[in-house]
């Protein structure tokens, strides 16, 4: 069993960056899709990124392209989520996620475990 918390939201003003941080425990996360996800308040949770195993294939939401970087450090058993020019409407709880088939997707339901969630609330 798969264990993920997830860490560093906060409360920041527009244009701030914050990192987010997923640790996995119980067992190596290495051969893992993981993604990251989040949900508004009123609304359905969505994607954010997501990367294979291995680094490559990043995924982007179009809503973060070019803003929010996802990154993992498989000797850390640790998934990163750096947001750059963060904006109001990034504002909800971020959850992350592992996929045992090692692939990366969009589909919320391919993924096998998840974390409790990190708030994330940016000010105007």
């Amino acid at each position: 069993q798969v264990q993920l918390v997830e860490s560093g939201g906060g409360l920041v003003q527009a244009g701030d960056s914050l990192r987010l941080s997923c640790t996995a425990s119980g067992r190596t996360i290495s051969s893992y899709g993981m993604g990251w996800f989040r949900q508004a308040p009123g609304k359905e949770r969505e994607f954010v990124a997501a990367l294979m195993w291995d680094g490559g294939n990043v995924d982007y939401a179009d809503s973060v392209n070019g803003r929010f970087t996802i990154s993992r450090d498989n000797a850390k058993n640790t998934v990163y989520l750096q947001m750059d020019s963060l904006k109001p409407e990034d504002t909800a709880v971020y959850y992350c996620a592992g996929d045992r088939t090692g692939y990366a997707t969009r589909r919320s339901a391919a993924y096998d475990y998840w974390g409790q969630g990190t708030q994330v609330a940016v000010s105007s």
